[in-house]
């Protein structure tokens, strides 16, 4: 395929607050990190695909899904505070140091169930492209931010900027944020760097159709029945 090596990094901890087994508790019929781990090998990119977990049972469920767990992540990288960069860097210089050193990587979540493989596929492409450190997933806004509304300290509703009060929605410009799917990454610069939001970023825009946050159990739900329309109406 190349002479770079490419490795995709699932991490997938446990000890989940609000869902408890989030990353493999059944979505649809199948744990939930399988479709992390179908998706990356759909896409045919990898030289290997890790899952950093400190959980046996995680370990488990992704290797009879056919991911790799070569080790297990210590601890102190697997609390309620530890961010992705950490864990990244972890599963990367563990890779460096056991001479399996990656050229590039993709972090897939392990709750991302509407991760596709041509986006991967995309986000790869165009991180080489722009000669980027990294490049990841956002989609847009369904509604201009700069119209967004807060709560006043009386309780009363205020603009966050007033000035785009009489502003169309047209007039504005449009806005994105981070679709929680995956991040392609050169592995020298983001060590150099170690920071997911790199100013030498490019992001891969989504359809909103693929995009949702599963962070409670009402969005578990949610998600559910956006992915079976997605499934029964064959859009991919």
């Amino acid at each position: 395929m190349m002479n770079n090596k490419v490795i995709a990094i699932i991490p997938a901890r446990g000890g989940s607050k609000r869902i408890p087994n989030k990353n493999i508790q059944s979505f649809a019929g199948q744990p939930i990190i399988s479709y992390s781990i179908k998706a990356a090998q759909a896409a045919d990119l990898f030289d290997r695909i890790v899952v950093s977990t400190d959980s046996e049972e995680i370990a488990e469920v992704a290797k009879t899904c056919g991911a790799e767990v070569p080790f297990i992540r210590p601890a102190e990288l697997a609390d309620d505070f530890t961010g992705t960069v950490p864990v990244l860097l972890h599963a990367l210089n563990w890779l460096n140091e056991h001479k399996s050193a990656a050229d590039y990587f993709c972090c897939i979540y392990a709750t991302a169930p509407f991760v596709q493989p041509k986006h991967i596929i995309n986000g790869f492409n165009l991180l080489k492209k722009r000669n980027a450190t990294i490049a990841f997933s956002v989609t847009t806004f369904p509604y201009p931010i700069f119209r967004a509304l807060k709560k006043g300290g009386d309780g009363r509703v205020e603009m966050f900027w007033p000035e785009y009060e009489n502003s169309r929605s047209n007039d504005l410009p449009e806005a994105y944020h981070d679709a929680g799917q995956f991040y392609w990454g050169n592995t020298e610069k983001f060590i150099r760097e170690k920071t997911l939001f790199s100013s030498n970023a490019v992001p891969v825009i989504l359809s909103r159709c693929f995009v949702q946050d599963i962070d409670t159990p009402e969005d578990w739900e949610t998600a559910e029945k956006m992915y079976l329309v997605l499934q029964r109406n064959k859009i991919k």
